[in-house]
């Protein structure tokens, strides 16, 4: 991914808070049949490894768990938005008319190494955090108890888990870092009364450290 220096994200820890918040993945693997990409929810563990550790399940019948083997280089995508920039939005561009249409967004690759754990007992804890935490906002909370026990051990058999190790976080915050702070805020705000809060706060949030370091 390229990545200008006013847009990489380094910090390890804004980065996990990314993936955290937007854990619907892009696994993208080089099989035997070339290149594939499956689009997943994960579960971060921040704290194994030196960067974290990824897991997840797929289908059983997706090739995609026997094209791999343990060790083999994958990339996962984690998106937490993206938006259309008008010109018109920017102050600078009513006094100089130079300005130019863009798209803003926040992106993190994260790479690393796949062991693929078809183990049933791997395979339940995956699926039990990552339902417990996505209920969690659920007047009345789905657990794996709620179904009949014979149900959910034919549905565990037919999945695989996917654990992987991530070497290397490459974040990408676009968020107009490389305009005035007067020219980050407009787009910023006309965001947000458009509902797209997600870049527009991050945004504002951009505009506020530029400011701050500006003010140095």
């Amino acid at each position: 991914m390229y990545v200008p220096s006013q847009f990489e994200e380094k910090r390890t820890e804004v980065l996990h808070e990314l993936i955290t918040a937007n854990p619907f993945g892009t696994l993208v693997t080089h099989g035997p049949n070339g290149l594939d990409a499956n689009h997943i929810p994960f579960e971060l563990h921040p704290a194994q490894g030196p960067l974290g550790q990824l897991s997840a399940h797929v289908a059983r019948a997706n090739p995609v768990w026997q094209e791999l083997s343990n060790g083999d280089e994958v990339l996962v995508v984690f998106r937490a938005g993206d938006a259309y920039i008008s010109p018109n939005w920017y102050p600078s561009k009513h006094e100089l008319h130079r300005q130019v249409p863009t798209w803003n967004y926040q992106v993190v690759h994260a790479h690393g190494r796949v062991t693929i754990r078809d183990d049933e007992r791997y395979v339940r804890g995956v699926v039990a955090r990552l339902t417990r935490k996505h209920e969690a906002s659920q007047p009345k909370p789905w657990k794996m108890s709620d179904s009949a026990p014979d149900f959910v051990d034919t549905l565990m058999k037919a999945i695989v888990g996917v654990e992987i190790d991530i070497t290397r976080l490459v974040g990408k915050f676009k968020l107009s870092q490389n305009k005035d702070v007067r020219d980050i805020r407009g787009p910023a705000e006309a965001l947000n009364q458009d509902g797209e809060s997600v870049i527009g706060s991050a945004m504002f949030a951009a505009a506020d450290a530029k400011a701050k370091a500006d003010a140095k």
